[in-house]
């Protein structure tokens, strides 16, 4: 192994490491408001992770997985925003 693969090794600890954390955030989280931007620090994770897989294995269509990804997140992320904003009127 290169020190590049022990890099992305790293990587991908500390990501792991931080989906974790999130999922904590997600679980516990007192208000509706944590557990979205929990569940977007969870999608960013992963799509993150995406990225590090295709660095090991040289796959290019997950770089087209990671961007759908990363879009139906954001939909999700703005659906639920908007539902928050008007979910008291």
């Amino acid at each position: 192994m290169t020190i590049f693969s022990y890099i992305l090794l790293f990587c991908v600890c500390l990501l792991a490491l931080s989906v974790l954390l999130a999922l904590y955030r997600f679980i516990v989280g007192p208000s509706i408001a944590d557990r979205l931007s929990a569940l977007d620090l969870i999608s960013a994770y992963l799509i993150g992770l995406l990225v590090l897989y295709v660095m090991f294995t040289d796959k290019l269509i997950f770089f087209d997985v990671a961007l759908v990804f990363s879009l139906i997140a954001f939909l999700g992320a703005i659906s639920f925003a908007y539902y928050l904003v008007n979910q008291r009127k």
